[in-house]
């Protein structure tokens, strides 16, 4: 699984944000209620994307101390 998948569920969540726009017509207040669910639904796709691809590539390599030097 590389960045392909961050894409993947990047279309996903737009696919769930366009039907948010058609799901919440008969509510009292649709504009609110669709506003608060896209951008709910962004938020939490670009948080869980960066933290995602900070992790697949750290900017810090890690490095092990618990490597032991054979003399």
């Amino acid at each position: 699984m590389g960045g392909a998948l961050v894409f993947w569920v990047g279309l996903f969540i737009a696919g769930l944000c366009v039907g948010a726009m058609f799901t919440f017509k008969s509510m009292a207040d649709p504009t609110l209620w669709r506003t608060c669910t896209v951008l709910t639904l962004s938020c939490c796709y670009l948080m869980w994307g960066i933290t995602y691809l900070a992790q697949l590539h750290p900017i810090i390599v890690p490095k092990r101390d618990d490597l032991r030097i054979d003399l």
